[in-house]
């Protein structure tokens, strides 16, 4: 079976889906009085526009992940379980290193 490789990127998403942000937009848009639409469009291209900056804030995320990844391989303290970190790690690097190229991201390379 071929590893997936947006693993990272997909459990990264479901931790982040997993609240409805819609509430935060209402109430942002009411107190405002900018239209919820134009908010919500607000929030997704300046997210996507500053792409290098993004993800430098996800920093203590991602080293935390990193984190993770290569305590639990110490932890189980075995040759697999490092081999599986380190792919972990791949990923995660391979992400990061391809965040400002949706081609590539798409193409999973």
């Amino acid at each position: 079976m071929t590893p997936d490789p947006h693993a990272n990127f997909r459990a990264e998403v479901a931790c982040y889906t997993a609240s409805d942000p819609m509430p935060t937009m209402r109430n942002l848009s009411d107190l405002t009085g900018i239209p919820l639409d134009d908010l919500i469009r607000y929030v997704l291209v300046k997210y996507a526009a500053s792409a290098s900056d993004a993800m430098l804030s996800l920093d203590p995320i991602v080293f935390r992940q990193m984190r993770e990844h290569v305590a639990r391989a110490e932890t189980a303290d075995t040759s697999d379980a490092r081999l599986a970190a380190y792919e972990a790690l791949r990923q995660m690097i391979n992400w990061l290193g391809h965040a400002e190229d949706p081609v590539i991201l798409k193409a999973g390379e």
